[in-house]
């Protein structure tokens, strides 16, 4: 396998099926996250997109076939030590069943079987082979092997069946190239909790106390942590987020559930981010239907504090690592020290929601990274850079 390096290798693979269109987009959606793509085609491939599109992506050679690129005579083995990850998407049932079985008869198969790079395998076809009972055992083979498969989406397909068999969603496809290609990163072996999203505390069956937040600081803590290669829990309240597929995610409503479910993973995790709003208080009797306001007092609702979700980890965390937030509007580093001593945690990130790009539902935030000894003030920056920047400075590594 090629050495790791600032801008991994993607050798895209593309079947002769009709998800081989959506490969334009998952070229895209790995150069979105930083990776060169270098695509092969097989020869059925080249009747549903033309090798010049590919080009035009990526500012590549692309390769088809085993003799035709007269300065690379051995062209299977070159693109097979080149590359840091082999993704194989669209993969039809008659690619999986040659890499099931050894079989080397043109440029992708013999590269596939050369490569000592991690692969990974989206499938996509009729329902009727996917289900096949030899399709599902040379699945089985390959996984057997360490190939990553990402299981098919089900739903209508271009024949007009309707079942398993679509070719997933570019987006998951690339969260899951970049999981496998973090797998050996800087946090390998380190066991992550993130709590993310609000809370919503339930006055009746139809109203409750939140906020705005929208889970995005949160999630991309979560995918940098899995992309850094550690293994994941987020614990994720309501939220408008997108979650990679690459994460694993214990849903909750409430404070209650939302400290539940921490606790219990907060038992084997080496670092917990309490990045989640959760609501101060909630009503102490909710409603069991909907309150009419005429004559049921629903503006006297009496309420109770909910349990330091942060507190409580800290206070039982020993020599693991507890990080909180502090989202402020003023005097943003004092509030945040203050929060610091109280929590008795290890760090606060804090950051300004009264600007226009830090905050509840945008794509950038401005922070400060706050510990005992230290203020580093963040320039604004994009979620998924601070996010990246907050796991490496607790772990005490560069960025």
């Amino acid at each position: 396998m090629a050495e790791a390096a600032a801008q991994p290798c993607v050798l895209l693979c593309v079947t002769g099926c009709i998800a081989a269109y959506k490969s334009c987009e998952i070229t895209r959606q790995l150069q979105k996250r930083g990776m060169r793509v270098k695509v092969l085609m097989t020869e059925h491939a080249t009747k549903f997109v033309g090798p010049t599109t590919f080009r035009a992506l990526t500012h590549e050679k692309v390769a088809v076939g085993l003799f035709d690129d007269p300065e690379d005579p051995i062209h299977h083995i070159s693109l097979a030590q080149e590359t840091d990850l082999v993704l194989v998407a669209p993969a039809t049932a008659n690619i999986i069943a040659k890499m099931a079985h050894g079989i080397a008869d043109d440029l992708m198969s013999t590269t596939l079987l050369a490569t000592r790079a991690p692969i990974v395998v989206a499938p996509a076809m009729n329902v009727g082979m996917w289900e096949a009972s030899a399709t599902q055992e040379n699945v089985e083979v390959l996984r057997r092997r360490g190939v990553h498969v990402i299981a098919p989406d089900s739903g209508y397909l271009a024949c007009g069946d309707v079942g398993g068999g679509r070719l997933p969603e570019p987006s998951h496809i690339a969260d899951m190239v970049e999981a496998v290609l973090g797998a050996h990163g800087p946090l390998a072996g380190k066991r992550v909790l993130i709590t993310a999203g609000g809370t919503h505390e339930a006055i009746d069956p139809v109203r409750y106390i939140g906020n705005r937040s929208s889970g995005k600081m949160g999630v991309a803590l979560a995918r940098a942590a899995v992309n850094l290669g550690a293994e994941v829990t987020l614990v994720l309240g309501p939220a408008t987020a997108a979650v990679p597929a690459s994460v694993p995610t214990v849903r909750v409503e409430s404070a209650a559930q939302m400290l539940e479910a921490a606790r219990c993973a907060f038992e084997d995790a080496d670092i917990a981010i309490c990045a989640a709003a959760v609501a101060d208080y909630t009503p102490v009797h909710p409603a069991d239907h909907k309150l009419k306001k005429a004559y049921e007092r629903l503006d006297v609702v009496e309420l109770t504090e909910t349990e330091d979700i942060l507190a409580t980890l800290a206070a039982n965390k020993g020599e693991r690592i507890v990080i909180g937030f502090a989202a402020e509007t003023d005097n943003v580093v004092a509030y945040a020290q203050d929060k610091l001593a109280r929590k008795d945690c290890d760090a606060i990130v804090a950051n300004d929601v009264s600007r226009a790009d830090s905050g509840f539902g945008t794509d950038t935030n401005k922070a400060w990274w706050i510990t005992r000894g230290t203020i580093e003030e963040l320039p604004c920056m994009s979620k998924d850079d601070l996010a990246r920047k907050i796991l490496l400075n607790a772990c005490g590594l560069d960025a």
